[in-house]
C-alpha cells in the first residue's frame, strides 16, 4: 500500500489547506524561529533553513559574478515597461541559476526600490526609478512581474517593494520623521506602492528606516489599512535591517525592546532582519513579549503563514512541479544583448546642435577624456563584473584604436614629508583579487587586503593619480592601477581595484595646517584619522596611539611635533607634476572632438547612509570640460552619474550633452553607439534636472504641493525638465482623441517619424485639471509608450486612463473625488514639450464644503500650512498637528457652519494655546498641560460663525493638536 504523503507535502490541495496542517504540526519554538530572516532547518519535518532577503536592483547582487544591468534609475530613463519586464526575468533566472549552485543566494529579492526621487540630493537616488509616481509605478510593476514570472501558482523569484514609507534622506534615516500630509500621502507616497501590488506580481514590502508623521514606519497602521486592503494576495513585510531595534536603541520609541518587537508583529512585521545571522536575540525578544502578554499565538500565526505563503509560492514543497526549478540562464548571450540593449535605451540626449552623431568612416580623432572616460563603475547593490566596457573601450571598438586619444584627467602628484617621500613598494604581479568576487551574505564584513606591503617614506617618490570627488573628498591612485586604502590593521596600502565597502576605506582628505604654508595633514575619511609615517609604514593613527616613525607631525597648536609622530598626523607637502587639465587640454587639441566623460564615483559623496550636499559638478571636473572646451570647441559632455547636475555653464557653452546612468557592464559599448548614431537616443530623463541648489526645497521637506516641488508642482524653469530627451530623429504628434466611457478614458494620436533616420520616441500623456478647486499638479503623467518608428513610419497610439487618474484626495471629505470640469489631455515628447492638446469634461455634483458641524476637523486634513508638522496621536494610529516655529498655521477651506455655532473644542495634548479665527474673529483655547505627548484633552472656547468660511489655526508651546469639533446654536 502506498503511503500518502503529510497533507503540507500533497501538491493535490490547495496552499491555505496546505499551510494549515504545516501550522498545527510546528512546534511554538519553529514558528518563532521562522520570524527571523534567517529561519532555521526543521529537521524532523525534512523543512529546509530559509532566508528572505537576496538584493537584485539590477542584477543578482552581493553573491559574487552575475550580468549587471543599468542602474535603477537607467532603467526609469528609459521610459520602456517591456524592456524593463525582460531585464527582470533577466535577473530571476540568474537568481535561480545561482541558487541551483550556491543555496546562500535567496529566491526572496529585495527589489525593487519604488521610493520616489523628489529631491535630487538624496543619497539614494540611484535606486529608484523616477520622481513621478505612475512611471515609477509603471516601471516597478514590469520589473516584478520579470521577477516574478507568469505561471499561475509559482513565482521564479518573490519580490520585495522597498521602502515603505516616504523615504528620501540618509541624514538622521533612521531618526527622522517625514510629514506627509493626507493629499501627499495618497496622491503621491502610496501610489506607487499601490499600483504595483494591485498589479499582483509583488510578495511584500519593506518598511524603511525613518518615521512618517512621529511613528516609525515599522509600526505602521497604513501597512494593514493601505498596503494589505489593495490585495486579496497575502503579502510579507519585511523589516530592514537593524530597525527593529532601532525602535528602542536610537529612536527611543519604546522603553523594552519586547514592546518594540510586538508592537512591530501586531503591525504587520512578519520577518525581523536584526543581528545579522544570529537569530537568538530576535526570538528571545519575541519569546519575552510572549511572556509579557504583548503578543498571543495568533499573531505569531498570522505572520508564519504569510512566510509560509511565500515559500509555498517558491515551490519549495513542489520542486517536482515548480516550472523554475531547473533555470541555468546565467550570463548568456541574450542576458549580455540586453545588458547592451538596456543601457542604450537608458541614454539620454540633453543638448545637440548638430554636432552629434559622429561618423565613424569619416576617420577622425576623437580625443576621450576625464575622470570616468575609463572606467565602468558599480554600485552598493551591483553584482561583480563578468564584463566590462568603458566608454575608452567602446569608442576604441567602434572608431578604432588608432583615432582615439586618452587623458583621464586626473592630477598626477608626490607627497613628501619630513622622512622623504611616499612610496608605493613593489607588489607582485600576480591577477589581483576582486573585491566580492566570491559573494557574501553581509559585504559590509568584507575585509581590506593585507597581504600587500604598506606604504612606506623614503628617496625615491611614488607619483599617484589624485582624484577630486567634490567637498574635498578625494582618491589615490597607484600607477598600477590600485587605490590607497586603509585595511582593518590601520596600515595604508595600494590595494583596492575601486572605492567601495560600506565604509569606504579609500576616500581621504587634505587639510591644510596652521603654519605649514604648503603642508596639509592626510585624514583618512573612513575611520577618522589622520595618516602617519611610522617605522614599520604608513598608516592611520588611533586617538593617543604613538607611532614609532621619526616623521614631522602637526600639533594641537600647529607647531611642528619633535619626536613620534602623534595621532594628528604627519605633515605631507604635495607636488603637482601634472595637472589633469593641461593633459586634457593636450589630448582635445589633437582630436577633431572631444568626448568628456564626467560623474560621480556610485560610493562617494551620495550613497546609502549619505546625501549629497549639492548639485554642482566637482570643481576638478568642471576644470576638465573647460579646459577641454577651451582647446576645441567640438566638445561633448557625457555625463554618467546616479543623479542629476546643476550644468548650468557647460548647457550654456557646449554643443552636445549627454546623460546616462551608471550603465551596467555594457555601459561603454553602449555609449560608443549613441555617439556613433548606431543607435538614435531616445531615454528621457525621469527626474527634474535643476538649475541650481538654490531651486531645491529642504531635503527633509515631504510637502510637495506646499513647497511646489518636483515636476507636478515645480513653477520655476528647470534646466531640463522631467521627461526630457532628445533624438537624432524628429516626431509629429496628431490626431488625439479621447473618449469617456464609464470608469475609462480612451486616448488616441498618431505619432510620425519624419526625420531621415529609424529611430525611438516616448509618447507622453499628461492630464492637467482646468479649473480645479485646489492646488493640483501644473501636469501629470497618465501613461506612456516608447515605440521605434522607421523614416516616414507612423503608428496609431492607443492609451487607456482610469477615470481616477483625474481625481485627488479630499481632505475636506477624507476620500479620493474627481471634481467635475474640464481636463486637458495633452500629448508631447516631455513635460514642457506638449504638442498637441485636448479637452474632456467630467460630469457631477462638486463635493461641496467641508461638513465642520457634522464630522468636526481632523487637524492633519489642512489645506495650507506653514510652520507645522504633522505627528503621532497615538502610538499605534492617528496623526496630529504641532508647531515647529513661530507663526505657524493652519488653513482649513470652505467651512460650513451652517446656520450657526456658538462654540468650539479641541482636542489637544502637550502645553500651549491653540488661537482658531473665523471672519476676523479669534477664539483663544488655553491647553494646560497634559501628562505626556498621549495624554489629550478637550477644551472649549466661545466661537460665533455661519455659513461657509475659511478657518485659520494657530498653534503656541508645545501643544499636539488632533481635532476640532463645533457646537451648533441649536445644542
Amino acid at each position: 500500500m502506498t503511503e500518502q504523503p503529510q497533507p503540507f507535502r500533497d501538491p493535490r490541495l490547495p496552499f491555505a489547506g496546505r499551510i494549515d496542517d504545516l501550522l498545527q504540526r510546528l512546534t511554538l519554538d519553529e514558528r518563532i524561529a521562522m520570524l527571523h530572516q534567517f529561519a532555521p532547518a526543521v529537521d524532523r519535518l525534512g523543512l529546509d533553513a530559509f532566508r528572505t532577503g537576496q538584493e537584485a536592483l539590477h542584477g543578482v547582487a552581493w553573491m559574487g559574478p552575475a550580468t549587471v544591468f543599468p542602474q535603477a534609475v537607467g532603467l526609469g530613463a528609459t521610459w520602456n515597461d517591456e524592456l524593463v519586464r525582460r531585464v527582470g526575468e533577466a535577473v530571476g533566472n540568474e537568481v535561480r541559476a545561482r541558487r541551483a549552485e550556491d543555496d546562500r543566494v535567496g529566491l526572496n529579492v529585495w527589489a525593487p526600490t519604488v521610493n520616489l526621487l523628489r529631491n535630487p540630493l538624496w543619497g539614494r537616488g540611484e535606486e529608484g526609478y523616477s520622481e513621478d509616481a505612475a512611471l515609477t509605478s509603471a516601471i516597478a510593476v514590469a520589473y516584478t512581474r520579470g521577477l516574478r514570472g507568469d505561471h499561475p501558482h509559482y513565482w521564479r523569484t518573490a519580490p520585495v517593494l522597498k521602502h515603505w514609507l516616504a523615504h528620501n534622506n540618509e541624514t538622521d534615516r533612521d531618526t527622522a520623521s517625514s510629514s506627509v500630509r493626507p493629499r501627499v500621502l495618497h496622491e503621491y507616497d502610496l501610489k506607487a506602492f499601490r499600483d504595483a501590488v494591485r498589479a499582483g506580481a509583488v510578495a511584500g514590502v519593506m518598511p524603511a528606516y525613518n518615521l512618517v508623521n512621529g511613528r516609525p514606519n515599522h509600526v505602521s497602521p497604513l501597512l494593514s489599512q493601505q498596503l494589505r486592503s489593495w490585495t486579496d494576495r497575502s503579502l510579507v513585510v519585511c523589516s530592514d535591517a537593524g530597525a527593529p531595534s532601532n525602535l528602542v536603541d536610537s529612536e527611543h520609541y519604546f522603553d523594552t525592546h519586547e514592546e518594540a518587537t510586538a508592537a512591530s508583529l501586531r503591525a504587520g512585521v512578519d520577518s525581523f532582519t536584526d543581528h545579522g545571522q544570529d537569530s537568538a536575540v530576535m526570538t528571545g525578544r519575541i519569546r519575552g513579549a510572549l511572556e509579557r502578554g504583548l503578543l498571543d499565538e495568533h499573531d505569531i500565526d498570522t505572520a508564519v503563514r504569510r512566510l509560509l505563503e511565500l515559500r509555498f509560492s517558491l515551490g519549495e514543497f513542489d520542486p517536482g512541479l515548480d516550472p523554475y526549478a531547473n533555470t541555468a540562464d546565467f550570463d548568456t548571450a541574450d542576458h549580455r544583448a540586453l545588458a547592451q540593449e538596456a543601457a542604450e535605451q537608458a541614454v539620454v540626449l540633453l543638448k545637440n546642435d548638430g554636432l552629434l552623431p559622429l561618423d565613424p568612416a569619416a576617420a577622425k580623432t576623437v580625443a576621450v577624456v576625464g575622470l570616468l572616460a575609463d572606467a565602468c563603475k558599480l554600485d552598493w547593490y551591483s553584482g561583480t563584473l563578468i564584463h566590462r566596457s568603458t566608454p575608452l573601450d567602446g569608442l576604441r571598438e567602434r572608431f578604432g584604436a588608432e583615432h582615439i586619444v586618452f587623458a583621464e584627467g586626473a592630477d598626477l602628484v608626490r607627497l613628501k614629508c619630513a622622512d622623504g617621500w611616499l612610496q608605493v613598494p613593489a607588489a607582485g604581479t600576480g591577477q589581483d583579487p576582486v573585491r566580492g568576487a566570491e559573494g557574501a551574505l553581509d559585504p559590509a564584513l568584507i575585509a581590506g587586503r593585507t597581504d600587500l606591503p604598506p606604504l612606506t617614506c623614503g628617496d625615491t617618490p611614488s607619483e599617484l593619480a589624485l582624484m577630486d570627488w567634490g567637498n574635498g573628498v578625494i582618491t589615490l591612485r597607484e600607477p598600477d592601477g590600485r587605490y590607497l586604502s586603509v585595511a582593518e590593521d590601520g596600515y595604508v596600502r595600494a590595494s583596492a581595484d575601486e572605492p567601495g565597502g560600506w565604509i569606504v576605506q579609500e576616500t581621504f582628505r587634505l587639510e591644510a595646517v596652521e603654519g605649514h604654508a604648503d603642508g596639509h595633514r592626510l585624514l583618512h575619511i573612513g575611520t577618522g584619522r589622520y595618516v602617519s609615517v611610522a617605522a614599520d609604514g604608513v598608516k592611520v593613527a588611533a586617538p593617543g596611539e604613538e607611532l614609532s616613525g621619526s616623521g614631522e607631525a602637526a600639533s594641537a597648536t600647529g607647531e611642528a611635533a619633535s619626536g613620534p609622530a602623534n595621532a594628528l598626523g604627519t605633515v605631507f607637502e604635495t607636488e603637482v607634476t601634472e595637472r589633469g587639465e593641461d593633459a586634457v587640454a593636450r589630448a582635445a587639441a589633437a582630436a577633431d572632438t572631444v568626448i568628456v566623460v564626467a560623474g560621480n564615483d556610485p560610493h562617494i559623496n551620495g550613497r546609502e547612509t549619505e546625501d549629497r550636499t549639492t548639485l554642482d559638478l566637482p570643481a576638478q571636473q568642471e576644470r576638465l570640460w573647460r579646459a577641454a572646451h577651451a582647446a576645441n570647441p567640438r566638445t561633448v559632455l557625457a555625463v554618467t552619474s546616479a543623479y542629476p547636475y546643476a550644468l548650468t555653464d557647460a548647457a550654456a557653452a557646449l554643443p552636445a550633452l549627454l546623460w546616462t546612468a551608471h550603465g551596467g557592464q555594457a555601459a561603454g559599448t553602449a555609449l560608443a553607439r549613441v555617439l556613433a548614431g548606431d543607435v538614435s537616443p531616445a531615454g528621457r530623463l525621469p527626474q527634474t534636472w535643476y538649475a541650481s541648489d538654490a531651486e531645491l526645497p529642504g531635503l527633509l521637506d515631504y510637502d510637495i504641493i506646499g513647497s511646489r516641488q518636483t515636476y507636478l508642482y515645480y513653477e520655476g524653469t528647470p534646466l531640463y525638465p522631467f521627461g526630457h530627451g532628445l533624438s537624432y530623429s524628429d516626431f509629429t504628434y496628431g490626431s488625439l482623441t479621447a473618449e469617456h466611457e464609464g470608469e475609462l478614458l480612451r486616448v488616441s494620436l498618431t505619432v510620425t517619424n519624419t526625420g531621415a533616420v529609424a529611430a525611438d520616441e516616448v509618447a507622453q500623456l499628461y492630464v492637467r485639471a482646468v479649473a480645479p478647486s485646489v492646488v493640483r499638479p501644473l501636469r501629470q503623467l497618465a501613461a506612456h509608450r516608447r515605440l521605434h518608428l522607421a523614416p516616414g513610419a507612423g503608428e496609431r497610439v492607443d492609451f487607456t486612463v482610469p477615470v481616477a487618474e483625474l481625481g485627488h484626495w479630499d481632505v475636506a471629505h477624507g476620500r479620493w473625488t474627481v471634481d467635475p470640469g474640464a481636463y486637458e489631455i495633452q500629448a508631447g515628447a516631455s513635460s514642457t514639450d506638449i504638442r498637441i492638446v485636448t479637452v474632456v469634461t467630467m460630469d457631477g455634483e462638486p463635493a461641496g464644503p467641508r461638513p465642520v458641524l457634522a464630522r468636526g476637523l481632523e487637524a492633519a486634513a489642512y489645506d495650507e500650512q506653514l510652520a507645522t508638522e504633522i505627528t503621532d496621536r497615538t502610538k499605534t494610529d492617528g496623526d496630529a498637528v504641532t508647531a515647529v516655529a513661530e507663526n505657524s498655521e493652519l488653513l482649513y477651506r470652505h467651512c460650513d457652519f451652517g446656520a450657526g455655532v456658538r462654540g468650539v473644542a479641541v482636542s489637544a495634548s502637550g502645553e500651549g494655546v491653540v488661537r482658531i479665527t473665523v471672519d476676523g474673529a479669534t477664539a483663544v483655547v488655553p491647553v494646560p498641560a497634559t501628562d505626556g505627548p498621549y495624554d489629550y484633552r478637550t477644551r472649549a472656547a466661545a466661537i460665533s460663525a455661519s455659513g461657509v468660511r475659511d478657518l485659520r489655526v494657530t498653534l503656541e508651546g508645545t501643544v499636539r493638536l488632533a481635532r476640532i469639533t463645533f457646537t451648533g446654536d441649536s445644542e
